[in-house]
């Protein structure tokens, strides 16, 4: 199981693409594998070296540190 941390409300229908059986999604867990989020600006906040992707909902990536 992968476990996604998101920061922002992703649409249902967006989530939906991920199968509960093997995603655990939530707005708090301590080891995430991926994050996933919107416009929540990720530049201040540390990123776990759990994570292996980040994922955006929605177009460019100036709210993430590349």
């Amino acid at each position: 199981m992968f476990n996604i941390l998101t920061y922002d409300k992703i649409p249902a229908e967006g989530l939906s693409w991920l199968p509960r059986e093997k995603y655990l999604i939530a707005p708090e867990c301590t080891h995430p594998d991926a994050i996933l989020l919107r416009s929540f600006k990720l530049h201040d906040v540390p990123i776990p070296e759990t994570v292996l992707a980040v994922g955006r909902a929605g177009s460019g990536v100036n709210n993430i540190p590349v």
